[in-house]
């Protein structure tokens, strides 16, 4: 059978910019800014950009376009015994599209109650209460919240339509659904401009504290929002760069989409910080009291702080179909990686039912997380999959791409498709800077919940986590085993 292809150029870049642009870019990076030094922050975010996840990207989008395989028939084609590593990308991505589902299902709820206002009294009360219903306790699992659960379905049939025919239909949504959210974050920065106090929250937004550099935390955090903010280490790129010719460039769209994503992050900073701004100065609550919200940012201090402005109905509404919009690419995304590596091995399946399945199954693994304490075990599974698996995955990647096959091969193929020229100092990156950085990230994380049990959850709890991690683990090294194993059988 024919591979399909990217109906141009444009339209894969803006289908790799669309994954990498999600939800967090929103709030984690604004939220992240905001923490840790405002303007001091870019230093060791774009330090992290230039050494670790454009460096990453490129490794994933010439592994993807040089083997024109999803990232399982890619890994075993530059050596056998990392296809477990392949497999372990594409269970962990299905894992974080199971719970991301549900955190898209709450913003169409949201989006549906906007121009009601339904959060304006209390909208912690709201979002804790009357979305989630969330029980006092892991321990009480309770009943299925039914609006959540519908709404999910409604979630997995957009993505279904978005990957029922591959390339070909993700190729037409892009073009809709990734200048979507950029006009509507412009609508939103036109707005915040207009309110009183939006200079404030620019202010620390911008004003760098330049000790706070010295704190490695700082750094921590820094690297953890480049890496995952690019959709590495899920599969995502090297299934969407196997729909390209083995000929087409990989330099500039790496540069194209790295950038494009941090560009679209420091601009939603001054959508957040003006907004919050505002909200400070209507409820005289300090502005770093609002930013160091985290996750709740999007769903109790950002509605809070549209409900206080004027037109509050049309602008909530906008922003959360704006978070639907940045979401729906990264969700769908995760679906078409592991489509592609169904279809790869099984050539006659048609596209059109091993999306359903696909999302029907994801559909089933997620309704844990419509009961009461579906934001606990959401909270548990991001954790362990994200701080883990993930980063187990693109260690194990760049030793792979650096050492096994070969930075200097791959290099000299990116040189040969491009026409930007990459030096020795990507090699250098993939080789040694990457591998060392996100080790050391994960020996940190790994001391840190040592010490102190995450959250403080029981130990049943922690338990589930660790084996989702123990479980992708067996993955990763079980056709390495197998190999070697066989090897003493000769």
């Amino acid at each position: 059978m024919t591979r399909q292809r990217w109906s141009s150029r444009t339209v894969f870049v803006l289908a790799a910019i669309g994954s990498a642009v999600g939800l967090g870019n929103v709030w984690r990076f604004p939220y992240l800014a905001g923490k840790y030094g405002g303007g001091a922050f870019l230093i060791p975010y774009l330090t992290a950009l230039l050494l670790v996840g454009m460096p990453l990207l490129m490794l994933e989008f010439a592994i993807g376009q040089k083997t024109q395989q999803g990232v399982a028939g890619a890994f075993k084609r530059l050596h056998p015994s990392f296809q477990g590593f392949g497999l372990a990308a594409i269970l962990t991505g299905f894992m974080i599209i199971a719970y991301y589902a549900v955190v898209m299902a709450w913003t169409l709820i949201y989006f549906f109650n906007a121009f009601r206002l339904s959060w304006s009294d209390n909208a912690e009360q709201y979002f804790f209460d009357s979305v989630l219903h969330l029980s006092d306790g892991v321990g009480q699992i309770g009943r299925i919240n039914l609006p959540i659960l519908l709404a999910l379905a409604a979630v997995w049939a957009i993505i279904y339509f978005c990957v029922w025919r591959g390339v070909q239909s993700e190729g037409k949504v892009v073009l809709y659904s990734v200048p979507l959210p950029i006009i509507l974050l412009g609508v939103l920065l036109v707005r915040a401009i207009t309110l009183p106090g939006f200079l404030a929250g620019w202010r620390l937004y911008l004003t760098p504290i330049w000790s706070i550099l010295a704190d490695p935390e700082v750094w921590s955090a820094a690297f953890s929002q480049i890496f995952f903010t690019l959709s590495l280490a899920m599969g995502i790129m090297v299934a969407y760069t196997s729909y390209k010719a083995p000929d087409n460039d990989i330099a500039r769209d790496t540069w194209a989409t790295a950038l494009t994503n941090s560009a679209i992050s420091l601009f939603s900073g001054f959508v957040v910080f003006g907004v919050l701004g505002y909200m400070a100065w209507r409820t005289t609550t300090p502005i770093t009291e609002l930013a160091a919200s985290g996750p709740g940012l999007a769903f109790v201090v950002f509605p809070q702080a549209l409900s206080l402005m004027p037109l509050p109905g049309l602008f909530s509404a906008l922003f959360f179909l704006m978070l639907l919009s940045l979401g729906i690419d990264s969700a769908f995304s995760l679906v078409e990686a592991v489509n592609t590596v169904l279809i790869d091995r099984y050539p006659h399946w048609r596209i059109e039912r091993v999306s359903i399945w696909i999302c029907l199954t994801g559909l089933i693994l997620g309704i844990i997380y419509t009961t009461q304490a579906g934001l606990y075990f959401l909270d548990i599974t991001d954790h362990f999959v994200t701080h883990y698996n993930l980063m187990l995955i693109a260690i194990a990647q760049s030793v792979l791409g650096g050492w096994v096959y070969g930075a200097e091969s791959l290099r000299r193929y990116i040189n040969t498709v491009s026409d930007w020229r990459i030096g020795p100092w990507w090699s250098i990156s993939v080789k040694f800077i990457a591998p060392i950085s996100l080790t050391a990230l994960l020996a940190a994380q790994f001391i840190t919940d040592i010490r102190t049990p995450y959250e403080g959850y029981p130990a049943w709890m922690l338990g589930i986590g660790w084996s989702l991690v123990l479980i992708s683990m067996g993955i990763m090294v079980g056709p390495l085993l197998s190999r070697q194993r066989h090897r003493k059988i000769q």
